[in-house]
C-alpha cells in the first residue's frame, strides 16, 4: 500500500456539525431562506472539485454513481460475498476514502494539499464496483468512469504528489503547461487592466507557430458568445496584446453549475429579511452571472451593512491559500444561525477594540484611521461548501473595502465545540497534557477572537490612490525599523496578494496568530472570555503551549523535496515557533526522547514564567515587522525575514528536517464533520441529520445531490476542461 502520509486511515474521527437547536429556532420565511442559500451553496461548491485537480470531477461522479444505486449496507454485503473479494477492511478503508474525498471537494487534502489515495488495492475497489447495482444497472457507463479516473486514483508520481505549480505539483487553477513565470505575465496583464484573479483560472496554448496564447476565464453563468454591454465594460472581456503575448479574457467557466447556483439565490432573495440581503444577493448574482469581481464587491458592501442577521452566510471565490500563485480563490459558500450566547462575549470585544487596538506594538499611523467596528458573532453553521470548514473568519478580503467600509468576523462555534472520540496528546509532558485536554477549546476561542477581530482586523496599508495622493503624511509617518521616511507603498489597482505572492495567505496568518498570542496575556480581554486570576493564566499559558505544540506539528505540512509548505496556517505556526526558540533564556525547549514504545518521540517545554517578558517581547519585535513590510508594501524584505523563519533544516539545535520524521511517525489523523442537510416537504423545509461516521458522509452527499443531471453537468466541463491538464 501507499505511504501512511498519503491514505486517510480506517477510524479517523468524524463529528457532528450539530446545529439541529439553532435551525429550529428560526422563523419558517428564515428557515426558506436559509434552504435556499444552502442548495445555492452547495451547488458552487461543485465547482471546488474542478479547481483541485483534473481527475477529481470523474472520480465524484463514480462515487456518487455507486453510492445513489444502493445503500451502503447492501453494496457492502454485495461486495464480501465475491469471489477474491474485499475483507471487510478493505469495504471500510473504501468508505473512508470515499467521505475524505466529499469532505475535500476532492482527492487532496484541504488541510495540507497532499494527494490522499484509497488504502485498499486497486483490484479491490474494482470488485466493489462489478459487485455493485450500479455496475449492473448500467456496465458501460460505469467502465467508463472507472477507465478515466482508475490511473490517477491511485498514482504518486512526484508532480502528483502535492499541489503546485509547475514541477512543484499539480494545480488546476493553470493549465498544466504554465509555469510560475505564466501567472507573473497574467498577473501584470490583469493589473494592467484592472482585472480581479479572485474569479479566473488561466490556460496556456501554442499554436502550430510557436506563439503562446493565454486565456483568462471567468467564472460566470454567462457565457463568451452571450456577448452583453454591459458585462464587456464591468470585467473587460475581450483580447489583448501585451508584452509580445496574446490574452484573451473570456467568461463562462463552471456557466452550468453558476447558473444553478443563481436559481437558488433568487429564490432565496424572496425570503430575506430585510434591503440589505436584497441587494447582497441582487448584486452576487449579477456578480455571478457576469463574472464581475466589482459586483461581489458591492454585495460584500451590503452584506457589511446587514448587522447581527438571524442568518448569516457568505458566497462566492474567496480563499487564495490553494492558488500557488496566491490571488485566486477558492469557491465556498455558508449558511448559519447566530449563537447569541457565545456571541454575547465577542460583541463585547469588539466595543472594546479600540481601546485594545494601541496596545500593539506599532505606532497609531500604521493603524487604519478609524476602526470601522465590524459584526462579530458565534454562528452554528448549517451548511459549509468548500474543501474545508474553518474555526473563524474574516471578511470580506477586499483590501479597500476592509480598510475604508468594514468587515464582519464570525466564530463558527459549532465547529470549535464539535466532538470526536478522544485522540492521543503528543509530545507535551503529562502535567501539560491533562491541563491541555481541559482548556484548550476556551483557549482556541479566545485565540481565534483576537486572530479574526484584532489581527485580521487590524493595520493600514500604505497607498497611492488614483488621483496621486498618498493615504498617509509623509512627514510624519517614519520607517519603524530605520526611522527614516517611508519610501514604498502600493500603487493603485495592487493589492496584497497580488503585491505580495505566494506568500500573502501565510504571512497573513502569522500577523492575525502573532497578535492573538500577544493580545491574551492582557487581563481585561480574558475577563471578557470569563478568565481571571489563576484561571486566567492558565488559559494564555495553554494558547501559547498550544501554538508552540502546532509549530512542532507543522513539519508534517513541509515537503523536503520541493523545500515547500503545503499549508499557510501551519507554515504561519512553526514560524512563530522558530521565533521564540530564537529569542532563548529558556523560554521553549523541544527535548528529545524515546518514548514508551521504544522508538524517537520528542517532548516540548514551554517556561509560563518567561512568557510575559522574554516571549511577549520575541513575539512583539517580530510582530511589528510583520506589520511593517505589510504596511510599506515591502515585498523584498518581508519575504527575506519570512523565508528565513521558514526554512527546515538540521543547522540548528533542535535539527528540524530530522524531527520531522518524528512527527510524521506520531502524526494523528485529522477529524472530518458530517453536515446535515434542508430539505423541502409539503412547503416546508426539514433537517435531515445523518450518523457522525464515515458512512453518514457518504449519505449525506449522495442526498445532497440526488438529481441525475448533476452527474452530467460534471461530466459535460470535465470534457470540456481535460484537453488543458496532462499530469
Amino acid at each position: 500500500m501507499a505511504d501512511s502520509q498519503f491514505v486517510i486511515p480506517n477510524g479517523v474521527p468524524v463529528a457532528n456539525l450539530d446545529c439541529k437547536v439553532a435551525f429550529e429556532g428560526l422563523t419558517e420565511k428564515e428557515k426558506l431562506y436559509a434552504h435556499f442559500l444552502a442548495q445555492g451553496s452547495w451547488e458552487g461548491g461543485l465547482i471546488v472539485l474542478f479547481q483541485t485537480s483534473a481527475e477529481s470531477p470523474t472520480i465524484f461522479m463514480l462515487l456518487q454513481k455507486l453510492f445513489k444505486a444502493q445503500k451502503v449496507s447492501e453494496l457492502e454485503e454485495a461486495s464480501l460475498k465475491a469471489d477474491n473479494g474485499p475483507t471487510k477492511e478493505d469495504f471500510e478503508a473504501l468508505l473512508t476514502y470515499a467521505a475524505a474525498f466529499y469532505s475535500n471537494s476532492g482527492n487532496y487534502k484541504s488541510f495540507g494539499d497532499t494527494k490522499f489515495v484509497p488504502n485498499l488495492p486497486k483490484e479491490k475497489f474494482y470488485c466493489v464496483i462489478k459487485s455493485s447495482a450500479a455496475y449492473a444497472k448500467d456496465a458501460a457507463g460505469i467502465e467508463e468512469l472507472w477507465d478515466a479516473c482508475n490511473h490517477a486514483l491511485y498514482s504518486l508520481g512526484d508532480r502528483e504528489r502535492e499541489l503546485g505549480l509547475g514541477d512543484k505539483g499539480i494545480t488546476t487553477y493553470f493549465s498544466s503547461n504554465c509555469t510560475m513565470q505564466d501567472a507573473e505575465k497574467a498577473q501584470k496583464l490583469m493589473n494592467d487592466k484592472d482585472i480581479s484573479p479572485y474569479n479566473t483560472r488561466l490556460f496556456k496554448t501554442v499554436d502550430a507557430n510557436g506563439a503562446v496564447i493565454y486565456e483568462i476565464r471567468l467564472a460566470s453563468s454567462l457565457t463568451t458568445d452571450e456577448s452583453v454591454e454591459e458585462v464587456e465594460k464591468s470585467n473587460k472581456c475581450g483580447t489583448y496584446n501585451f508584452e509580445g503575448d496574446t490574452f484573451k479574457v473570456t467568461r463562462g467557466d463552471y456557466a452550468p453549475l453558476m447558473a444553478r447556483m443563481n436559481d437558488n439565490l433568487k429564490l432565496a432573495k424572496e425570503h430575506a429579511a430585510n434591503d440589505n440581503e436584497r441587494d447582497m444577493l441582487e448584486h452576487y448574482v449579477n456578480s455571478f452571472t457576469t463574472g464581475s469581481v466589482k459586483a461581489h464587491m458591492d454585495g460584500s458592501r451590503s452584506w457589511i451593512k446587514d448587522k447581527g442577521p438571524v442568518v448569516e452566510s457568505y458566497i462566492g471565490f474567496i480563499e487564495s491559500y490553494r492558488d500557488p500563485f496566491g490571488a485566486r480563490g477558492e469557491f465556498e459558500g455558508f449558511v448559519s444561525m447566530v449563537n447569541k450566547q457565545m456571541s454575547a462575549k465577542f460583541s463585547d470585544l469588539v466595543s472594546r477594540a479600540e481601546e485594545f487596538l494601541p496596545i500593539l506594538p506599532w505606532p497609531k499611523e500604521y493603524e487604519k484611521d478609524k476602526f470601522l467596528r465590524p459584526d462579530f458573532t458565534s454562528l452554528d453553521v448549517m451548511c459549509f461548501a468548500s474543501s474545508g470548514i474553518p474555526a473563524g473568519i474574516n471578511i470580506p478580503n477586499y483590501d479597500n473595502i476592509r480598510q475604508e467600509e468594514g468587515f464582519k468576523n464570525v466564530s463558527l462555534g459549532n465547529v470549535l465545540s464539535a466532538h470526536t472520540k478522544e485522540q492521543k496528546v503528543t509530545f507535551l509532558t503529562d502535567e501539560d497534557r491533562d491541563l491541555f485536554s481541559e482548556l484548550k477549546a476556551p483557549s482556541f476561542e479566545l485565540q481565534v477572537g483576537l486572530h479574526e477581530l484584532l489581527g485580521h482586523g487590524s493595520g493600514k496599508l500604505f497607498q497611492k490612490e488614483k488621483d496621486g495622493k498618498l493615504n498617509f503624511d509623509t512627514e510624519s509617518v517614519k520607517h519603524l525599523e530605520t526611522g527614516a521616511k517611508i519610501e514604498s507603498w502600493y500603487l493603485p489597482g495592487e493589492t496584497w496578494d497580488t503585491k505580495f505572492p505566494v506568500i500573502a495567505s501565510t504571512y497573513e496568518e502569522c500577523r492575525a496568530e502573532c497578535v492573538g498570542l500577544y493580545l491574551c496575556l492582557n487581563r481585561e480581554i480574558l475577563k471578557i472570555f470569563s478568565h481571571e486570576g489563576k484561571a486566567a493564566e492558565n488559559i494564555f499559558y495553554v494558547n501559547w503551549l498550544n501554538m508552540v505544540r502546532a509549530g512542532l506539528l507543522a513539519l508534517e505540512f513541509y515537503t523536503p523535496e520541493t523545500k515547500a509548505w503545503r499549508q499557510a496556517h501551519m507554515q504561519a505556526r512553526y514560524v512563530i515557533l522558530r521565533v521564540l526558540l530564537e529569542a532563548g533564556e529558556g523560554l521553549v525547549e523541544i527535548e528529545p526522547i524515546t518514548g514508551e514504545d521504544g522508538k524517537p518521540d520528542a517532548v516540548i517545554r514551554l517556561d509560563r514564567s518567561k512568557i510575559e517578558t522574554v516571549g511577549k517581547t520575541a513575539i512583539g519585535n517580530f510582530l511589528r515587522k510583520l506589520q511593517l513590510y505589510k504596511s510599506t508594501a515591502d515585498f523584498e524584505n518581508g519575504k527575506a525575514m519570512y523565508e528565513n523563519y521558514s526554512t527546515v533544516n538540521d543547522d540548528n539545535p533542535q535539527k528540524f528536517m530530522t524531527l520531522r520524521n518524528v512527527i510524521l511517525a506520531r502524526k494523528q489523523p485529522r477529524r472530518m464533520f458530517v453536515q446535515a442537510n434542508t430539505t423541502m416537504e409539503e412547503g416546508k423545509v426539514v433537517l435531515q441529520e445523518y450518523d457522525a461516521t464515515v458512512a453518514g458522509i457518504v449519505q449525506s452527499f449522495v442526498e445532497r445531490y440526488p438529481d441525475d443531471t448533476t452527474e452530467q453537468i460534471i461530466k459535460d466541463l470535465w470534457t470540456k476542461d481535460k484537453e488543458h491538464f496532462n499530469f
